[in-house]
């Protein structure tokens, strides 16, 4: 198992695909850190030699990724919740941000439904 950026990827996996098991790097980004290391997309990482894991661990450390990139993330919704703006106060109430209808759906942010009782006549 190789061990990028603190993270042990898989073994069995092409190398775009374990890539992707570290916070901050997807599809994209793995194909330009292998072509950039040139080690071919499709090896699997149990394939490659140290001298190619040390070109991919040198591609990999240009990029903020995991902690930092974490870190960074939570800054700026601190920020925005912060300065009080429209994307801010719905992190603050645990609301979807991006303009959906939360009459019926949004239970992911929302969480489990709360049941109020009816008022007694």
């Amino acid at each position: 198992m190789a061990r990028i950026a603190g993270i042990d990827i898989p073994k069995n996996k092409r190398g775009v695909i374990a890539l992707t098991y570290i916070f901050g790097i997807g599809n994209s980004r793995a194909k330009v850190i292998l072509a950039n290391a040139k080690v071919d997309e499709s090896i699997k990482v149990q394939d490659w030699t140290d001298d190619q894991i040390a070109a991919i661990r040198e591609q990999v450390g240009t990029f903020t990724i995991e902690g930092e990139l974490r870190s960074e993330v939570q800054l700026n919704i601190k920020r925005l919740m912060d300065i009080g703006c429209q994307r801010g106060i719905r992190h603050r109430l645990g609301l979807p941000l991006r303009g959906q209808r939360t009459k019926n759906n949004s239970r992911t942010r929302k969480g489990k439904r709360k049941t109020v009782a009816n008022k007694k006549k």
